[in-house]
């Protein structure tokens, strides 16, 4: 895999709800939501949050690297999560517009992100996270892996790590925006 450039520092992530909350602002008063709209959004969106609910309850961040449950075929399962609720959400607006706006959200934002954290892994866990980067793609989860590297003989789901994680928030802020939709669709009927 050709090296990429250093990743921005920390101060980069920062600006991700500084600018994500009025972006979510304008991708509102650009949507256009029919009722099928937002059960086809939704749809995608929950499977974004089941991964990213199944990622949190593995994730011991700063403890240990995660590489059992969905981190056994994604580096970044929360962040693939991520795209799926952004999808989600953007088919349920019905704008193209809002989904461009998201889509190059999302690529700003979390690419840099990644490839930080990203840096941040190699350092804290070496030559470990080497052969775990070696092994499981960067994005786009692997549909195969073997039993052993999917929790068998590693750190199990946990709900206790759910809850310390916050990853309840992210269910939180989509069954809100999910009732914003529902709003603008009955109110622009």
């Amino acid at each position: 895999m050709p090296e990429l450039p250093p990743a921005p520092g920390p101060a980069w992530a920062r600006w991700r709800a500084p600018i994500g909350y009025p972006l979510a602002l304008v991708c509102f008063w650009l949507a256009r939501p029919t009722f099928a709209s937002i059960l086809i959004g939704s749809a995608v969106a929950v499977w974004g949050l089941l991964i990213r609910a199944a990622a949190a309850g593995h994730l011991r961040k700063r403890e240990a690297l995660a590489h059992t449950g969905p981190y056994a075929r994604t580096r970044n399962p929360l962040y693939f999560g991520s795209a799926l609720i952004a999808t989600g959400f953007a088919l349920a607006t019905r704008s193209w517009l809002a989904a461009v706006l998201l889509a190059l959200y999302f690529g700003v934002f979390y690419v840099q992100v990644m490839r930080r954290e990203e840096s941040e892994l190699r350092e804290q866990y070496g030559l470990a996270y080497d052969d775990y980067a070696a092994r499981v793609p960067r994005f786009w989860p692997k549909l195969l892996v073997k039993s052993s590297a999917n929790g068998a003989s590693g750190t199990r789901f946990s709900f206790a790590q759910y809850v310390r994680n916050r990853e309840h928030h992210a269910a939180i802020g989509a069954a809100l925006t999910i009732a914003v939709l529902v709003a603008l669709a009955i109110w622009r009927k």
